[in-house]
């Protein structure tokens, strides 16, 4: 499988070869979905807290005697019905939003997803991403034609080799450089432009070929 292969200035220079099996995926709406809301549920932070009555302070000593004062029986001020007191079935801090998805599906639909959006033309093939210098300038400058100051978000892909492109890129308004082998879902929908660099692509099949191989 090949694709058209671009230089830094956008202009197509010929041809790179594709592994198959990452990018020439059938276009599965429903896996990737799935993917995506598992991946969701695993960032979601629990916020809301509420104290049940073994976490109100207070309400150790007996309010009165059980017997023999004519009053209901009472054995802390913090019981649910006093007011001050816990609170039942409120939300906690140990909820799990997490929801199961094996690493099979994950992979499929990662695969699916970078082979509809190279068909799109969303995921453009770079000869090369390197940057010597850590300043942010210079990747405006080395990917002016793909960057468009800033108006097109943009997920940039280099090799694992430059290390320097990841923190010159985090000033750049709507881009964001990740590591070949740390691709997701949700890094992949939420921008409308994907900068691949042509080492990348060795990077990402060999990576899921290890983690097969570790399966088996």
């Amino acid at each position: 499988m090949k694709a058209p292969l671009h230089d830094k200035s956008g202009k197509v220079t010929g041809e790179v070869q594709l592994p198959i099996r990452v990018f020439s995926r059938e276009w599965n709406p429903d896996l990737v979905h799935q993917a995506l809301r598992a991946q969701e549920a695993g960032r979601r932070k629990v916020r809301a807290h509420t104290k049940d009555r073994g976490d109100v302070r207070g309400g150790g000593k007996k309010p009165w005697a059980q017997k023999h004062t004519g009053r209901a029986r009472h054995g802390s001020i913090r019981s649910p019905i006093w007011k001050g007191g816990g609170v039942v079935f409120g939300p906690r801090k140990n909820r799990n939003f997490e929801q199961k998805i094996n690493k099979k599906m994950r992979q499929a639909a990662l695969f699916s997803l970078l082979s509809r959006q190279l068909h799109d033309g969303v995921l453009k093939i770079v000869d090369s991403l390197e940057l010597n210098t850590l300043k942010t300038k210079d990747v405006i400058r080395e990917l002016a034609a793909f960057l468009n100051e800033g108006t097109v978000s943009t997920l940039i892909v280099p090799n694992i080799t430059n290390k320097t492109i990841y923190k010159s890129a985090a000033n750049i308004k709507k881009t964001k450089a990740v590591d070949p082998r740390s691709l997701n879902v949700y890094d992949l929908l939420r921008f409308k432009q994907i900068l691949l660099d042509q080492k990348a692509i060795e990077v990402i099949d060999g990576y899921y070929k290890k983690l097969n191989a570790r399966k088996s």
